[in-house]
C-alpha cells in the first residue's frame, strides 16, 4: 500500500475520502466536535503543499431518501476553511454537470468539497457506474477516511479500481494502521484490553480474538452484568442479554484455558433509575437488589482497574466503563482514563479505540496524554477481530 509519503502531487488533481461525519448541534447545525476534520488536514496540506488540489468526499449522518439538508456537508465548511486556514468551495451535489465544472476549473492550492456522497444509493451498494462518475472529479485517489474503511462503499472501496496505480493511503488512514498493528501484532508485555460498552455481542468477536493476545481483560460497562447473571448473580434491573449467558460462561471458561486474567469489576455504582437525578448506592455485583440497576463502576471496582492498568506496557481501550454521559456516573470511566493516563506516563502504549471511548478521552481533556486516539470505532473493531477492511484491501 502506497502512502502519500512517497508522492509528489504537483500538478494533480486528487480525488480524496475523508470522514466529515462529525457530530453537529441539533438547532444551529453547527460541528460540536472538530476531531476528524483536524485529523484529515495533514494530508489535505500535503497535496496543496506540493501544488496539487484537492476534491474532498465524506459522507455525514445516516440519510434515508435522498438529500436532507440537515445532513448537508455544507455545514461542516464552515468550521473546515477555518481549520485550514483557506477558503474552500462547496459543490451542491457529488455528481453532475455543475459539480464536474467546478472540479475541472480547481487550480493548483484549490480545495472543492463534494456534498454528501451517501444522499446517493448507490454509494452504499458500492454501485461500479456511481463509483466511476466519482472517478472523473480527479487523476489520483486518496483514501484518509479510516472510519470507514470498513464499509465496502462506492467512495470507500469500489472508486480506486479506476485509478490503477494512482492512489494511496492518507496520513490519517496509515498512522491508524500502524498503532493498530503496534497493540495487535507487537504488544509489549504485559498487555491489557479495556472492554467496555452495554452488549456482549457487539464486542464477541474482539474479545475472543484478544483472549489469544492479552495478558488481562478488563470488562466493565453494561455488558458485565451478563457475565455475573450467568454465574448465579442477583443483577437487579441491570442490563442483561439473557440469550448470552451461556456465552459469557464460554468466554470465562476460555480465558481460563488460554491462562488469561479475566477482571469482572466486583462492585458498581447503583441508582434507581436511568437518570443523573436518580439515587444512588453501592452495590457487590452479584447481589444487586430489585428496582436497581449498575450504572458505574464502584470503588473497589476502581480500585482493581487502576491497579492492573498501572502494571501494564499495552493498553487497549474500548468502550466506556459507565454512563459517562452522566455527572454522576463518570467516575469509572474517567479513573480508567486517568489510570491509562499514568501508565503511558510511565512508558506504556495506550490505544484509545474510537467511538464512545474517544468521546470520553476527549470529554476528560486527556486526549493528548495517551499514545493514540483512533477515530474509526467499528474499523478499529473490525481490524482488530481479525477482517480485511475493503477501503484497505482497495488501495493496495
Amino acid at each position: 500500500m502506497k502512502s502519500i509519503q512517497d508522492v509528489n502531487f504537483a500538478g494533480r488533481k486528487v480525488v480524496m475520502r475523508v470522514d466529515f461525519n462529525v457530530p453537529l448541534h441539533k438547532e444551529t447545525r453547527e460541528v460540536t466536535d472538530d476531531t476528524r476534520i483536524r485529523a484529515a488536514l495533514p494530508s489535505i496540506q500535503k497535496i496543496l503543499n506540493d501544488g496539487g488540489s484537492v476534491v474532498l468526499m465524506s459522507h455525514l449522518g445516516r440519510p434515508k431518501e435522498g438529500p436532507e439538508e440537515k445532513y448537508s456537508l455544507r455545514h461542516t465548511l464552515q468550521r473546515f476553511s477555518s481549520l485550514l486556514g483557506r477558503e474552500v468551495a462547496f459543490a451542491t451535489d457529488c455528481v453532475g454537470a455543475e459539480a464536474f465544472a467546478q472540479s475541472v476549473a480547481l487550480q493548483a492550492g484549490q480545495v472543492l468539497l463534494l456534498e454528501n456522497v451517501r444522499f446517493y444509493k448507490q454509494e452504499e451498494k458500492g454501485d461500479v457506474a456511481f463509483a466511476e462518475q466519482l472517478a472523473k472529479h480527479g487523476d489520483f485517489y486518496v483514501n484518509d477516511a479510516f472510519g470507514t474503511a470498513h464499509r465496502e462503499h462506492a467512495s470507500t472501496a469500489t472508486m480506486a479500481r479506476f485509478f490503477g496505480e494512482n492512489k494511496a493511503a492518507g496520513f490519517l488512514m496509515a498512522a491508524e494502521l500502524n498503532n493498530a498493528d503496534k497493540v495487535i501484532k507487537h504488544a509489549e508485555r504485559p498487555f491489557t484490553a479495556i472492554m467496555g460498552g452495554a452488549k456482549v455481542s457487539d464486542k464477541i468477536l474482539i474479545i475472543e480474538n484478544l483472549l489469544d493476545k492479552v495478558d488481562n481483560l478488563l470488562i466493565g460497562g453494561g455488558m458485565v452484568f451478563t457475565f455475573f447473571k450467568a454465574m448465579g448473580g442477583q443483577i437487579g434491573n441491570s442490563l442483561c442479554e439473557d440469550d448470552k449467558l451461556e456465552l459469557a460462561l464460554q468466554l470465562i471458561e476460555k480465558a481460563k484455558a488460554k491462562g488469561v486474567n479475566l477482571v469482572l469489576p466486583v462492585d458498581s455504582v447503583v441508582a434507581d433509575a436511568f437518570s443523573n437525578e436518580a439515587n444512588t448506592k453501592i452495590a457487590d455485583n452479584n447481589a444487586i437488589e430489585a428496582g436497581w440497576m449498575g450504572l458505574d463502576l464502584g470503588p473497589k471496582a476502581i480500585a482493581q482497574f487502576t491497579e492492573v492498568i498501572a502494571n501494564s506496557k499495552t493498553l487497549l481501550w474500548n468502550g466506556p466503563a459507565g454512563v459517562f454521559e452522566m455527572p454522576k456516573f463518570e467516575a469509572g470511566t474517567k479513573a480508567a482514563a486517568q489510570a491509562i493516563v499514568a501508565a503511558t506516563q510511565k512508558g506504556a502504549f495506550s490505544l484509545i479505540g474510537g467511538g464512545d471511548s474517544a468521546a470520553a478521552i476527549n470529554q476528560f481533556g486527556l486526549a493528548d496524554q495517551v499514545s493514540y486516539v483512533s477515530t474509526g470505532g467499528g474499523a478499529l473493531l473490525e481490524y482488530m477481530e481479525g477482517k480485511v477492511l475493503p477501503g484497505v484491501a482497495a488501495l493496495s
